[in-house]
């Protein structure tokens, strides 16, 4: 019989973290959205008028995966280019419809929150020590 591998801190954050990506993907799924769309819509409404090549940036996908991404958001009437034509930058806007499915989106998080949290309070501190160590090296 072989030896159990040792622990690895990065395997059980990656194995947590795509069991959990999974669950949030079951959840955006009745909402349209995939866990990408949903980061990408995210965007839009965190930065009204964002272009497309920082859209791409911030989610680490070409320029043209934005803006395929983006034809289909405004297709499902979740966002307004009011100047979509080439040459022109946009002015990429979350309607009223897509705030409302980022709004459902965002109760799930919250729900995933708080059962994670349940489930795993110690690294639920741990991962808030982090962000707020990140955040104030950052600044």
């Amino acid at each position: 019989m072989s030896d159990a591998p040792p622990f690895s801190p990065t395997i059980m954050l990656l194995t947590l973290s795509r069991v959990w990506e999974a669950r949030l993907a079951d959840g955006l799924r009745p909402l349209g959205l995939t866990t990408r769309q949903y980061g990408l819509l995210g965007h839009i409404r965190g930065t009204p008028g964002i272009s497309f090549s920082e859209l791409a940036r911030r989610s680490r996908i070409t320029v043209q995966s934005a803006h395929t991404a983006v034809a289909r958001f405004v297709a499902a009437g979740l966002v307004d280019d009011g100047t979509a034509h080439a040459g022109a930058a946009s002015t990429l806007s979350v309607t009223a419809e897509g705030a409302a499915v980022l709004d459902r989106a965002a109760a799930l998080v919250v729900d995933l929150d708080v059962e994670f949290a349940a489930q795993n309070p110690e690294l639920a501190d741990a991962l808030r020590a982090q962000m707020m160590r990140a955040l104030s090296s950052s600044e």
